[in-house]
């Protein structure tokens, strides 16, 4: 294994223990002093809640590193196919690491079974290990479960492997994990309803708000930049150096993420339109006789 492969796991090996150190004492202990909510909380509310958590602040971590590598990596701009992808492998281990970590606190136990599993090949190793979070959800899928989320994370999972094992698509690779940004506004949303926030509270409704908004800007309203960089490859000596794997994980992927990715889009704005209408028929006045108002 050469040295830069071995940096590289363990960046992955380090981002797991730290998210999940983040996830067993930071959350709980900062989450009991910011919202004295937290403490009437059931045990499986805690745990999707310390899970959240560290979800906000790896969408943060990694968000402002992909922002880092878009506006100053020009190894990266200027060659997003095979581009150093030195700064982009190291953002995806950190992702990688977080995805091993999973969402529930049972991963630790598990992962301590499967991690005695052997494999020759650190990248292969590296990318089965993503499944630990997919294995969960099918295991808790009564309580867990999401068909969407399993197809985002095999996706994922499937392009990783070639970012992380072979170094080809840095560019598109970063520029997918700018999704993240959406991520803390998602979040936000679960917390307020389970405090008991109605929907129609200002900030339900402001967060609502930046959410549709910031979930357009990451994932909808950058497609045309993302595939027309995808179009300006197309067809040209580095495109035909990628193997016909790496071509399904890049385009592929991409099709099926974004076509996700309108789908919740869709879902979002219904939602925030429900709800801001509905907050401003509440606040309109009644009708009082003769047409007259108070």
């Amino acid at each position: 294994m050469d040295p830069f492969s071995q940096l590289i796991l363990t960046i992955s090996v380090v981002s797991f223990f730290t998210f999940q150190w983040l996830f067993h004492r930071v959350s709980p202990w900062v989450s009991v002093r910011i919202s004295p909510g937290f403490l009437g909380l059931g045990d499986k509310q805690k745990v999707e809640w310390n899970s959240r958590t560290v979800s906000t602040f790896h969408a943060l971590l990694v968000g402002i590193f992909c922002l880092y590598i878009l506006f100053f990596d020009d190894a990266v701009n200027e060659d997003p196919v095979w581009g150093d992808p030195t700064l982009v492998k190291t953002n995806v281990a950190i992702t990688t690491g977080y995805l091993i970590s999973g969402k529930r606190n049972m991963l630790f136990y598990y992962f301590s079974n499967f991690s005695s599993f052997k494999m020759n090949d650190h990248n292969y190793k590296l990318c089965c290990l993503c499944l630990s979070d997919l294995l969960l959800i099918f295991y808790y899928w009564k309580a867990i479960g999401d068909k969407f989320f399993v197809v985002h994370h095999l996706a994922a999972l499937y392009a990783y492997y070639y970012v992380l094992g072979q170094g080809m698509l840095p560019y598109f690779a970063n520029f997918r994990l700018l999704a993240e940004f959406s991520t803390p506004c998602v979040n936000q949303r679960w917390f307020f309803e389970v405090l008991g926030y109605p929907k129609s509270s200002r900030p339900n409704m402001a967060n609502g708000v930046a959410m549709a908004v910031v979930f357009f800007v990451v994932r909808i309203a950058v497609m045309p930049v993302y595939y027309s960089r995808m179009y300006a490859v197309y067809g040209t000596e580095a495109f035909y150096l990628v193997p016909w794997g790496g071509r399904v994980a890049w385009i592929g992927s991409s099709i099926c993420l974004d076509v996700m990715n309108i789908m919740w889009m869709h879902k979002i704005t219904r939602g925030c339109y429900k709800v801001l209408r509905s907050a401003r028929r509440s606040k309109a006045p009644a009708p009082q006789e003769n047409g007259k108002t108070d």
